[in-house]
Parts: structure tokens; sequence; C-alpha cells
């Protein structure tokens, strides 16, 4: 499979699974100027050490619900790689190099009785790689919840399958240790009515980029992508996201928020939405807001909106970065509040809007405390 040579867009206009088709970055082209390459350790140009027994592990453990199968499978499976094709190097790296994937399927009608939980734990120094498949069968609900853990070098690829009319609510949790490095392309792709809820947490590692995307194979579909991030001295963490509308009387709605604090704290968010010409009745929205705590601390936000046809139900995009609001500090500190304490709570405020939306009731606390520790270094 190699490159689609076929133009997409401004915004999105080059795929394949084969590694050769893309160049080795150097930080000038668009899509890698914000990431500190340096510090992929290697993974940008096939140098980021051994696999395997001499290398890096990702161990994967699946806890799933009755009614779902997980199978381990060879990179030989035909249901593998049906629903994305590579954007990027590292992605197509990770597609050629990873030897087993993981398939979740929920059955056709079936609703799970419980979250799937997905968890991925690092260790070893060298790089490694993975793919994951959730196949959700048509009219069938479920939950899903990614946990990454641990000291890793990982670059993987993540497909999400929603058959017509079917529902999928994923949670995808970055916890790694403080040196990991981990770029990920998440793909999901959605059937006639479907439903997809996505909320992406990233807290840990040293350099995580994130790239989700949606496309659609059928009218009325419905994607909601949401996010919190929150970024130490040091740390980068990136979000790049992509909505492909090309069915008609589809929505998707993007909301991101992100904390920084400390010397050289970096996030970027990037906001992709393409309205294709036989895209007629779209409602999309995309909103990234940024509050950084400290100086040294940066944010970048670009949203980008490509609208190809005149005929759409609604579109719009926002992003906003600054610090926190003296008024609303001075409020709490003039009812007897103490700084410190009124700081935490404009945050947990700001971030909680999201982490309330979080489907998993034991996910949604351990966040809400994980961001309290943040807020108390």
């Amino acid at each position: 499979m190699g490159l689609d040579t076929k133009p997409l867009s401004t915004l999105h206009d080059k795929s394949s699974y084969d590694l050769e088709d893309f160049e080795v970055p150097t930080g000038r082209e668009e899509n890698w100027r914000f990431t500190p390459l340096s510090r992929l350790k290697g993974l940008h140009k096939g140098t980021a050490g051994p696999v395997g027994d001499t290398g890096g592990h990702v161990v994967v453990h699946v806890d799933a619900a009755p009614e779902v199968t997980v199978e381990t499978v060879g990179r030989d499976d035909p249901r593998l790689g049906k629903s994305f094709a590579p954007t990027d190097r590292v992605s197509a790296q990770a597609w050629t190099s990873f030897e087993k994937a993981t398939v979740i399927t929920v059955p056709r009608e079936a609703v799970a009785s419980k979250p799937t939980v997905v968890t991925l734990t690092g260790s070893g120094d060298g790089a490694a790689y993975g793919h994951l498949l959730v196949k959700v069968e048509p009219m069938a609900e479920a939950v899903l919840v990614l946990e990454h853990l641990g000291s890793a070098v990982y670059a993987d690829n993540v497909e999400f399958v929603v058959g017509d009319g079917a529902t999928l609510k994923v949670v995808s949790l970055q916890d790694w240790a403080d040196d990991a490095v981990h770029v990920s392309q998440h793909h999901a792709r959605l059937g006639r009515d479907a439903t997809f809820r996505s909320f992406v947490v990233t807290l840990g590692g040293d350099l995580v980029r994130l790239s989700p995307s949606v496309s659609y194979t059928g009218p009325g579909a419905d994607a909601e992508l949401l996010g919190v991030y929150f970024a130490d001295a040091g740390q980068h963490l990136e979000h790049r996201l992509l909505v492909d509308h090309t069915h008609p009387r589809c929505r998707s709605n993007v909301d991101y928020r992100g904390a920084l604090q400390g010397q050289d704290a970096h996030a970027v968010w990037i906001g992709d939405v393409i309205i294709r010409v036989e895209a007629e009745g779209t409602d999309t929205y995309e909103l990234n807001r940024n509050l950084i705590l400290t100086d040294g601390a940066r944010a970048d936000s670009v949203p980008n909106l490509e609208i190809l046809t005149g005929e759409v139900a609604g579109a719009g995009h926002a992003s906003a970065s600054g610090r926190l609001d003296d008024e609303h500090l001075f409020y709490l500190q003039a009812r007897g509040i103490p700084y410190e304490e009124a700081r935490r709570l404009v945050v947990r405020g700001f971030l909680g809007q999201l982490i309330e939306r979080i489907e998993v009731p034991e996910l949604r606390e351990r966040v809400f405390a994980e961001v309290e520790a943040e807020l108390s270094k």
C-alpha cells in the first residue's frame, strides 16, 4: 500500500503505509515545526534503538467486559489498517514495525456491561511499537479506557471502527513516567448515525504527541473530542486533531483545555476541520483554551477550518491562552480564601468542567486527584 497522491485539502494532503514515502522530518515542515525532534529519541528517523528482547517493551493487558472479545493477532491479519493510513513518518514507522496487534470486538447489538480497560505499561530503553483495533459492530455500545503507564519510547496506531448506529466512548489517559516519549495516531471511522465520544487526558511523559482523527462513512454520525492536559516544567505535550467531514448531516464538537506551569512547559494544540463539498448540513465547532500559571511556560494553539460547501448548519472555532484572572483570585481572597487555595479552585474549576464529563467515576476521581497533585508542586 503506497502513497495516496489525491489531494484531500490544504490541511491534509498525504497518507501512506510505506515508510519510504515520508522524508525524515527536519522541523521545518508545518506538521513538525512545534515538535522538538531531538527529544523523540530517534522515533522520527528510524534510529530509536533496539526492539524486542534487547530493547523496549510495552506490555498490553486487557480487562474486558464479558460481552467483548479480545484477540492478539499478527500483522498479517486482514482486519488491520482498513480504517486509516499513516499521515506522518512516525505513524508509518509504527505500522511497519509492530509485531503483534490487539483486536477488541463488540458484537452486533451488544451493550457492554462494564468498561473495557486496556493498560499499556512500558519498560526498557529501546523503542517499542504497537497497534490496537477496536471494532464496534452495528447497534452495539461500549466504553473503553486506554491507560499508559511506565517508561517507554513508544509509537503506535489505534483504530476505532464504529458501525452504523453504534456508540463508542473512549478515555485515553497518558500517565507515563517523566522520561517517556509517546507518539500516537488515533483514528476513528464512523458509520451512519454512529456516535463517538473521545476524552484524552495527558499528564505524564517527557514528550507526548497524540494525533486523533475522525472520518465518516455515512450521514448522521456524531463525534465529540474532549481533552485535558497539564504541562509541568520541561514537558512537551502536543495534540493534533483532524476531523474530516465527507458525508451530509454529521456533527463534530472539539473542546480541549490545558494548564501549564514551570520553565519550558510547552503545550501545542492543532485543530483541523475539513467540510467537503458533499458534506452539506455539517454542524461543527472546535475550541481550545490554555491557562498559563507561571512565567516560562508556552502554549501554541492553531485552529484551522476549511469549508468547501456553503450549505452548513454551523461551523466555528476559537482558541484562547492567558494567565489566571486577577479578579477571580481577588474575589476569592476577599472572602478569606488564601492565595494558593484560591489558585487551586480557579484551575480546578477551569479543567473540572471537562473532567466531570469522564464516563468512568473511578477514573474521573483519579484525574481530579492528579490535577490537585500537579497544582501542589
